[in-house]
């Protein structure tokens, strides 16, 4: 009794810890917890559910480099003048000079710094070859981006200029967004903002002249590429309904890989030139300057992993449910007594584990594993392994009335229930012919 007593206390401090953690709305689908323990007729046991990591700052995680190698300023020591003003020639870049020095770490190192740090290229003095930079970002782990990405530049923003995504650590690339003052000369491209997206049109690629204005004005330094305006499409102006976005996000397998990503490119391809002409006698006037970019995301563990560890300078998934590999991607060893599969959003607010089971487990508690082999009479299905059956039934697929075990039988006066009718006998006969053949195999 006291054994009893102690794993409901249990249990039930279980839950409200639970609860505690939750930090949104139960309908929001917050997916924090992969796994709690809950009481059952069985005792206590684990209930499962789908899990991922927090949104973080990605960009403590990556690695830059920069194509040409030799872009950045400095080696020989430059020169640069104001692009507002050509006679204001007294900013220098020497890549000897710590102070002096304007590397690509740079654009991620901690902002809030007077003087302001920022990676700059060298200025355009090939003029009128283009001055083309890309800027690559790699994390060598896919990841799910949650917020806006934000490039802020110490210089004009570039009047042409392409933001790429990799899924596949690099060696494709697809685009993101085409940035250009005019999108019809640099891309023959109609130019759009994310507000003329609706829900059939969130993965097209659009062009945007919002971000291309050439002068440095005081609130002008940002591009961004819009996600939560994407998000809003399906979860509503503010978020609120994010339960509507995961479901989308569940059942529609490009719309989950557009926000997924392992690396992003930034294509410079034309600089800010504040003017219809080039200025050929003062081409220090022309160059890139990033001072800041933001990417916010979590790590992709394909809802089987709460958390994320950075180790050895390799992120990778934590991951539960008998999952293993860098994204969760695949059964541990002896737990493959079905095929991997990705978690699930749905139902929401906990969605489902489909955890990865062990080889030997009996084939008989994987009835609600089978189409043709669902809960009876109100019972559910818990991880694709065994029935939940309420009160008043019992057995494999909650097929018995429970009474059947008591003193009279269900036929009692008192039983109120029905004796057992050939349907429920021509299910366990259906129960019984699909655990022999599944023995048998």
């Amino acid at each position: 009794m006291r054994f009893h007593f102690a794993l409901t206390l249990q249990a039930l401090w279980t839950g409200v810890c639970q609860a505690a953690m939750q930090h949104y709305p139960a309908a929001w689908g917050h997916y924090d917890v992969c796994k709690s323990q809950i009481y059952s007729d069985e005792g206590l046991t684990w209930d499962y559910m789908a899990c991922q990591p927090e949104g973080a700052d990605m960009t403590h995680y990556l690695k830059v480099s920069l194509d040409p190698p030799n872009i950045t300023c400095g080696d020989p020591p430059e020169t640069y003048c104001a692009l507002e003003n050509p006679y204001m020639c007294n900013n220098e870049c020497d890549a000897s000079t710590e102070e002096l020095a304007h590397p690509p770490e740079l654009m991620f190192d901690l902002e809030g710094r007077n003087p302001t740090t920022f990676w700059q290229s060298t200025s355009w003095k090939k003029y009128p070859k283009a001055l083309l930079v890309n800027v690559t970002i790699s994390w060598n782990k896919t990841i799910e981006l949650t917020d806006d990405i934000v490039l802020t530049f110490e210089s004009g923003r570039p009047e042409q200029m392409v933001l790429e995504k990799s899924l596949d650590y690099g060696r494709t690339w697809q685009p993101y967004q085409f940035y250009a003052t005019d999108c019809l000369d640099a891309f023959t491209m109609e130019p759009k903002t994310v507000q003329d997206l609706t829900q059939h049109t969130l993965l097209d690629i659009i062009c945007t002249e919002d971000y291309s204005r050439g002068y440095v004005w005081k609130y002008d330094k940002n591009v961004r590429f819009e996600i939560k305006d994407r998000f809003a499409l399906f979860a509503g102006p503010r978020l609120h309904n994010m339960a509507s976005l995961y479901g989308q996000l569940d059942t529609t397998k490009n719309l989950r890989d557009f926000f997924t990503i392992t690396d992003l490119r930034i294509r410079l391809l034309r600089p800010a030139t504040g003017a219809t002409m080039v200025d050929e006698n003062n081409l220090s006037r022309y160059f890139y300057a990033i001072s800041d970019i933001k990417v916010q995301g979590r790590c992709k563990c394909n809802l089987h992993a709460n958390s994320c560890v950075y180790d050895k300078e390799k992120l990778g998934c934590e991951c539960e449910h008998n999952s293993t590999g860098p994204d969760c991607g695949r059964c541990k060893k002896n737990y493959q007594g079905r095929a991997w599969s990705a978690g699930s959003y749905l139902p929401i607010p906990k969605g489902t584990a489909n955890i990865c089971i062990p080889n030997n487990i009996a084939p008989v508690t994987r009835v609600c594993d089978n189409e043709l082999l669902r809960c009876q009479n109100g019972g559910v299905c818990v991880n694709n392994v065994r029935c939940s059956c309420p009160s008043d039934y019992t057995g494999l697929l909650c097929e018995s009335p429970r009474c059947e075990t008591e003193l009279g039988g269900c036929g009692g006066p008192n039983s109120g229930q029905a004796p057992l009718t050939p349907p429920r006998l021509l299910l366990l006969l259906l129960l019984g012919s699909a655990v022999l053949r599944e023995a048998c195999c």
